[in-house]
């Protein structure tokens, strides 16, 4: 069965285009014009995927991508009108995994959905060797497998995308690992920039969830100028 993907834009040009390159790769489509529409949808169908404008006559993006995050993991790509970083921020603060500023490419959508989709069926396989399955260090227990987080006994609700960093960096325990290495494991995408904003807001978002600090770390440590590295 293809992928099922959520488009909502108000301008329906917009829309109309992103439906005809999707479908030109098979996807199945389900387009939205209006946020209260959109939310109607993604609460009685479920989806792989959604391409979320946030600026909406009604309700705006980030309310739909906050109320997806309560319910589903599946991945999510804002689409900004403008090259601004507070949108893009508070985007990927809600939960969001990926942003695209308008006008863009039809081609580096479909990419970018691609690159998603691929990312989200890894996070959801459980191809793992069975030794590889459990990570433990300080508290902290990850199981690729059933693709839960505990810290301190403690259930951690990780998007994704924060599994996945999260998972790179305890793998790779004092080791440093780049910006450029976390982009290229998680998302594999030759058209994604800037992607050091984006990691550096998910790696804010896993902290806040593990109650650790930059300043203080216990686990996330940042080598400014480089990456980050679980502390040992």
């Amino acid at each position: 069965m293809t992928d099922k993907i959520l488009v909502v834009d108000d301008e329906r040009e917009i829309a109309d285009l992103i439906e005809v390159y999707l479908r030109n790769e098979d996807y199945r489509t389900v387009k939205c014009y209006t946020g209260r529409e959109a939310l109607q949808c993604a609460e009685k169908e479920e989806m792989d995927l959604a391409v979320l404008d946030i600026m909406l006559p009604d309700v705006n993006g980030f309310t739909i991508c906050q109320k997806i995050r309560e319910k589903y993991t599946y991945p999510i790509i804002m689409l900004t009108a403008k090259d601004e970083e507070i949108d893009k921020i508070t985007g990927l603060s809600l939960g969001a995994d990926d942003y695209i500023t308008k006008p863009f490419r039809p081609l580096e959508m479909v990419a970018r959905v691609k690159a998603q989709l691929r990312r989200y069926k890894r996070y959801n396989s459980s191809r793992r060797t069975e030794e590889g399955d459990v990570l433990v260090h300080a508290g902290l227990v990850l199981n690729a497998k059933t693709h839960d987080c505990f810290l301190n006994e403690r259930k951690l609700v990780l998007t994704p995308t924060e599994f996945e960093i999260l998972r790179i960096l305890l793998e790779r325990k004092g080791e440093v690992v780049s910006t450029e290495d976390l982009f290229h494991e998680i998302w594999k995408d030759e058209y994604y920039s800037k992607a050091g904003n984006s990691i550096t807001v998910h790696i804010r978002h896993l902290r806040e969830k593990m109650n650790d600090t930059a300043e203080n770390p216990g686990y996330i440590k940042t080598i400014w100028g480089v990456g980050y590295k679980m502390e040992t």
